[in-house]
């Protein structure tokens, strides 16, 4: 699918025309509607800039079921969009593109949301029913098309959702389901029903029936362990633990059984492990804004990390779209040990410098005009902190420009950690820009 524009009014090149954009991905392509200029020009004229409630509602509604459907088919990474009259974003399952191009122009246009209705009517999954009560195979080809392991994975979450066991197996062509309600999750809805709207227990008290078909045998241990159990027991406590990770993410499950988590933990932990089509003639790799796009993709996947860890609004390096000189020499130097990037530091030449002894509430001296190479961020995976590898990152850099790691200059304000670093390589003082 070849990535267009499709233009809403009669003047393509008016900034305040409205567009939708397709671009194509692995799984899906997105759908972006563009009213940025349209929106922007409504608000100098003094006009409500807001999306109709009944417009915002069919968007929110068949995004819901596209993400449904790619799930269902086997998609297993989360989806992120803003909320703004300016742009809209959808993530549509390839069939659909042309169907959703077209509900969206008549949306925008004409104000018919029934395209959008009907993409969201004739796609939408019957998950209330596979969640029904009582034990049952689900038939592939005959109740759902994906792959078991997938169709499974997919239930499960859903079943979660709604505070259900599914007690699932996936067979060669189908899946066996048994949801229950657990007394825990049915006195949490009874006791906050503001939470739960609509919600209605089918679970509790159902008895399959005589002719119900039954699960086979696959052998392990006796199904109910739990016959006569006394439930148990539960307490409400305060505690005072933190809600961040010192890696940079929450703590609270993030909706992906902590898998978001664990894998940027690990990263944050041990260092981005290094991709198999870059070939590494030594541990120091120098990126520059021409280097190929691989190695600059790294370079911002290992930006990434200080960015959250330190909750930066911006990435130190965002060099991602073609080559390109420029004028000050931006460049990151990746240190790579045991098959993971451990080392980080993002630099650019510039004239313009202060000396500062290194002294809290200190002053800063005089101008220099000097060229030197200027520090912009340092990073080190944490199981490598406090061992030397960020004064070998500053070392590399010095000798690489050709000047000690005292002439090196340090972007300000310089964080704790940076100082900290600062006065051990260079404790005289430092230059500051």
């Amino acid at each position: 699918m070849t990535e267009r524009t499709v233009y809403l009014d009669p003047d393509p090149h008016d900034w305040r025309c409205r567009k939708i954009r397709v671009r194509a991905f692995r799984w899906y392509a997105t759908v972006e509607l563009d009213r940025d200029g349209y929106v922007t020009a409504a608000s100098s004229r003094g006009q409500a800039r807001e999306l109709p409630t009944a417009y915002v509602s069919a968007i929110d509604g068949v995004r819901d079921v596209f993400i449904n459907r790619l799930w269902y088919d086997g998609y297993g990474r989360g989806f992120s969009w803003g909320s703004s009259p300016s742009w809209t974003t959808l993530f549509v399952p390839f069939p659909h593109v042309e169907a959703t191009v077209a509900a969206l122009r008549a949306a925008e246009l004409d104000h018919d949301y029934s395209g959008l209705h009907m993409l969201a009517d004739r796609l939408a999954l019957p998950v209330d029913d596979w969640l029904a009560p009582g034990e049952r195979e689900l038939i592939r080809g005959v109740d759902f098309d994906s792959l078991p392991q997938a169709f499974l994975k997919f239930l499960r979450g859903k079943a979660k959702d709604r505070g259900l066991q599914l007690n699932g197996r996936a067979t060669g062509g189908s899946v066996w389901v048994r949801p229950t309600l657990s007394s825990a999750q049915k006195q949490l809805r009874e006791m906050f029903p503001e939470r739960y709207p609509g919600w209605v227990d089918r679970w509790t008290g159902h008895v399959d029936a005589d002719d119900a078909p039954i699960r086979p045998w696959v052998g392990g241990r006796d199904q109910d362990l739990s016959y006569r159990a006394t439930p148990v027991q539960f307490r409400g406590v305060e505690t005072s633990t933190s809600q961040t990770c010192p890696c940079g993410m929450r703590l609270q499950d993030d909706g992906e059984g902590g898998k978001a988590h664990r894998s940027h933990h690990a990263a944050w932990q041990f260092g981005i492990v290094t991709p198999r089509n870059l070939d590494w003639w030594a541990d120091m790799a120098v990126v520059t804004t021409q280097s190929p796009i691989a190695w600059r993709r790294l370079a911002y996947e290992v930006a990434r990390m200080p960015q959250k860890e330190n909750h930066y609004d911006f990435s130190s390096w965002s060099h991602l779209r073609e080559p390109e000189a420029t004028p000050d020499n931006v460049r990151a130097y990746l240190l790579k040990s045991n098959g993971c990037v451990i080392g980080y530091l993002n630099a650019h030449d510039t004239n313009q410098h202060r000396r500062w002894d290194l002294v809290d509430g200190s002053e800063f001296g005089d101008e220099d005009d000097t060229l030197r190479p200027r520090i912009g961020l340092v990073w080190v995976a944490n199981a490598y902190r406090r061992q030397g590898v960020g004064a070998t990152l500053v070392q590399e850099l010095a000798d690489d420009f050709g000047c000690q790691v005292a002439d090196v200059s340090w972007s300000s304000p310089i964080s704790a950690a940076g100082r900290r670093l600062a006065r051990r390589i260079s404790p005289e003082g430092v230059w500051v820009s």
